[in-house]
């Protein structure tokens, strides 16, 4: 296939995308449930202007990066009661998770201040304290993304480091996959074998991971990171320490492809990356 079609499939899978992750109308009571016999009007604009009406708006601003305005604009005026509670454990829920929500308070607090970000993360530990683990970990880290996880990735077990998990996603024109890594799970170094085209393209779906190749800095791979592995390179990649990570993984047409599977990633070169 030539790089022309590639492009349009790949365009089109992406363009997909936005009606996948279409949210419902928010509901919201709590304005209703606390101030609605003393300040009726109060709560109705909070729970059906507010959140029934802005917050809803998905088409314009995803829930999660609502969240990240909100308790960015919270957290810089002060604001470290309840509602910023609230906030975190909304934005939680919309996919923020532990690494990210610590790196986002540090980054605020060098422009909102120290105290308040020392306050902030007060209350964010508390939000992200309980860890979950095995199947509820699985469960949480598959409501972030609009792929399937799949089934465990038995056929290449031998040549990946933790578990892996595999999903089709199209077997038509382009071959793609959705690939998922447990936290610290790696492939093992590898090559994409062609004597013309070939190779393999990557884009982050969700959590956080690593891409690379031998010789060079390892790339960190976020939601909507763009891979391109040519043909013939030796390279690996996988989930960080820290974090649950899916990839989609576009196997790109040539002649004479083969993998050519290689010595696994040791601890001592993983540990490395942060």
């Amino acid at each position: 296939m030539d790089k022309k079609h590639l492009i349009c499939a790949c365009c089109a899978l992406l363009i997909s995308i936005p009606s996948i992750m279409a949210q419902e109308k928010i509901k919201q009571t709590a304005g209703r449930d606390q101030l609605g016999e003393f300040a009726p009007k109060f709560a109705e604009l909070n729970d059906d202007v507010l959140f029934g009406e802005v917050w809803s708006r998905t088409d314009k601003l995803s829930l999660r990066d609502r969240s990240l305005v909100t308790i960015t604009s919270l957290i810089s005026q002060g604001i470290t009661d309840n509602s910023l509670v609230f906030h975190l454990q909304s934005a939680k829920k919309n996919g923020i998770t532990r690494t990210e929500i610590a790196e986002i308070i540090t980054h605020i607090g060098f422009y909102a201040g120290w105290p308040k970000a020392w306050a902030a993360f007060n209350l964010a530990k508390g939000v992200w304290a309980e860890e979950v683990q095995g199947e509820d970990a699985k469960a949480a880290f598959q409501r972030e993304m609009i792929f399937p996880i799949g089934e465990p990735n038995t056929a290449y077990t031998q040549y990946f480091i933790g578990q892996s998990y595999l999903a089709p996603v199209s077997r038509e024109q382009v071959n793609i996959s959705n690939v998922t890594f447990e936290p610290r799970c790696r492939n093992n170094w590898h090559i994409h074998r062609a004597t013309s085209g070939g190779g393999q393209m990557l884009i982050g779906v969700a959590g956080r991971g690593w891409y690379q190749e031998e010789g060079k800095e390892a790339v960190e791979i976020l939601p909507g990171t763009v891979i391109h592995i040519p043909a013939n390179v030796k390279h690996w990649h996988g989930a960080a320490a820290d974090s649950w990570f899916a990839h989609l993984a576009f196997e790109i047409e040539g002649e004479n492809t083969s993998n050519e599977w290689l010595e696994p990633v040791t601890d001592k070169e993983y540990d490395k990356l942060k």
